[in-house]
């Protein structure tokens, strides 16, 4: 048995459990329900003595967890699946478990074919899914048979086959007696599981009571009533007939109306007082899920709001993001002539209309400014310099004939390395 009395834990200013009391007796599931941030996990590892509590107790068959001779033979848990020497073979892992703890090493076996992993058992546990390690993890908490488990979100990545099986698994361990303490938000998996549930909000118990009864408290039955379809009629009649009775109606979805206020016999006999046919009657009781909601909607700390999109939305006829690059070759404005490509480290030539185009244009080789390509700026030059480029010299290059070297180029000096055609730059002989 589990027993917690007033028990407190503040992290500086924080507070994130106030004097929590409650008890998980053996033979049963026990569910432990709350928002993210209620504090399940920080009373989880006060239980196990990972963390000492501000004050209060609680204990473990009457014991501190740390007073408990050989704890590991007397209380399993899994909080952390990743807690795992990603190096080590999952059998190695176990192995390394048992060793501490005085276990034979023929439960390790044991164990890993409880959990399905006999086959990857000398395989690295960093390579294993996360289903995989939640089943590690639990082959862990059950390494020394101990009669108090505790689980932290034991489903959490597993599949369908895997769910049914940790289901059925904490089931029969409840029904051997053991005391079987399980933390979850799969509200739909609570129902099937826990047979009692513990539920804390901002660090403080707000319920603790059985599934059924946490359900009767926290929601409200209603019935679903259908009329014929094609006899809107009818269905006017009969809730003019249980507004006088008392009850209360709302439409569903689907046509159906929802009662309350009224039990099913006593609408049967209503609907067949005002001469109603009735398509269907038929209880609904509320699920866990929405039982817990109901409760906890005021001790939710993380709320997520609508995504109105307000940053990406652009009305129509808008123009480009400005920074957008533009699509090589393709004109940005109606009209407007299309943009060469930017190479970095060389300066755009100034666009002309096509027609000074066409007048300007230099002879095959010549350069495109006044004087050759040396009055060009080019960034990046030390002093302020230009690169110049030098009309290569009969014998050099093969294609020297067919490019004639500018009228005002002066001789070719020596060759820079690295600059192709004999091309010196100048902005290096400026140092």
């Amino acid at each position: 048995m589990i027993e917690a009395y007033g028990l407190t834990k503040r992290y500086g200013a924080k507070t994130a459990v106030y004097n929590l009391s409650f008890q998980v007796r053996p033979g049963a599931v026990t569910g432990f329900l709350g928002p993210n941030g209620s504090g399940k996990s920080t009373t989880m590892r006060m239980i196990l003595g990972l963390d000492a509590p501000t004050s209060g107790q609680v204990t473990v068959g009457g014991h501190a967890f740390r007073g408990l001779p050989n704890a590991p033979r007397q209380v399993g848990a899994l909080l952390d699946a990743k807690a795992v020497h990603g190096g080590r073979s999952a059998r190695n892992h176990l192995l390394s478990l048992a060793q501490l703890s005085g276990i034979p090493a023929r439960r390790v076996d044991e164990v890993l074919g409880v959990v399905g992993l006999q086959e990857v058992g000398k395989k690295r546990s960093k390579g294993f899914s996360l289903g995989m390690g939640q089943r590690l993890g639990i082959a862990a908490a059950l390494l020394g048979d101990p009669q108090v488990l505790l689980f932290d979100e034991p489903v959490n990545g597993l599949d369908p086959e895997g769910i049914l099986w940790v289901r059925n698994l904490m089931k029969r361990l409840a029904s051997e007696g053991r005391t079987v303490f399980v933390s979850s938000h799969l509200m739909s998996e609570m129902a099937q599981t826990a047979e009692h549930l513990i539920v804390i909000g901002r660090g403080q118990l707000m319920a603790d009571m059985s599934v059924t009864e946490f359900i009767a408290r926290n929601s409200v039955g209603f019935a679903r009533v259908r009329t014929p379809d094609s006899e809107p009629e009818q269905r006017d009649k009969l809730v003019a007939a249980l507004h006088e009775a008392g009850g209360q109606t709302q439409p569903e979805e689907d046509g159906a109306l929802r009662v309350t206020g009224l039990e099913l016999p006593r609408i049967s006999d209503l609907a067949h007082s005002a001469d109603v046919r009735l398509w269907e009657l038929s209880p609904h009781q509320a699920s866990l899920e929405e039982a817990y909601m109901r409760l906890t909607q005021g001790s939710v700390d993380y709320r997520s709001t609508a995504d109105m999109r307000t940053g990406l939305q652009q009305p129509a006829g808008a123009p480009a993001m400005a920074g957008a690059p533009a699509m090589a070759g393709a004109p940005a404005v109606p009209g407007a002539a299309p943009q060469q490509a930017a190479v970095p480290g060389i300066a755009a030539a100034p666009q002309m209309p096509p027609g000074q185009q066409a007048a300007h244009a230099p002879a095959h080789g010549a350069a495109a400014y006044p004087g050759g390509p040396q009055d060009a700026p080019q960034p990046g030059v030390p002093g302020g310099g230009t690169l110049q480029m030098r009309a290569p010299q009969p014998g050099t290059n093969p294609y020297a004939a067919d490019a004639p070297a500018a009228p005002t180029a002066p001789p070719a000096g020596p060759a820079a390395p690295g600059m192709p055609g004999g091309a010196t730059n100048e902005g290096e002989d400026a140092r």
